[in-house]
């Protein structure tokens, strides 16, 4: 016998049980809800706030604040541009650009169909190979036009 999933109530319940001891649990609870559900849903911020004792407007205030925490399904492949310095002085503004024209969304955004979830980082640590971007866990460099929109057509 199989026992019934939990509720989404009792999933964000749990892993604030997992943290409710740790000092300052609001962020390692937050990071745990993204690693098992992808992105803190806004319905979590009630319960969150109510288990740990703060204001909706606090929890609200920190998921907000901090750009890794999203607050809505990102797609099957994250496709991370870099937007460093060192990336921008040999085009990485120019692949944003590029990428955001091909998916048809803006950074943060994710294309209808669920499949890219386009995203600007401020230094994947290539900077000797700029410009740098990231597809799922895989790093390129060097990245130009073309090698970016095959990159793009994989991922999609």
């Amino acid at each position: 016998m199989t026992s019934p999933a939990l509720s989404f109530a009792d999933q964000v319940r749990s892993v604030v049980a997992r943290h409710r001891d740790d000092r300052g649990a609001l962020l390692p609870v937050l990071h745990s809800l993204m690693e098992e559900l992808g992105h803190i849903d806004p319905a979590a911020i009630p319960i969150l706030a109510d288990e740990l004792n703060l204001s909706r407007a606090d929890v609200h205030g920190v998921v907000t604040f901090y750009h890794d925490f999203r607050q809505t399904p990102p797609g099957r492949t994250k496709v991370r541009i870099c937007r460093a310095e060192a990336c921008q002085a040999v085009g990485g503004d120019e692949l944003v650009e590029q990428a955001k024209s091909r998916t048809g969304v803006g950074l943060g955004e994710t294309t209808p169909d669920g499949a890219i979830t386009l995203e600007q980082v401020f230094c994947l640590g290539n900077c000797a190979l700029g410009p740098s971007v990231q597809v799922g866990d895989r790093l390129y460099g060097r990245v130009g036009a073309q090698q970016l929109d095959r990159l793009l057509e994989g991922a999609a």
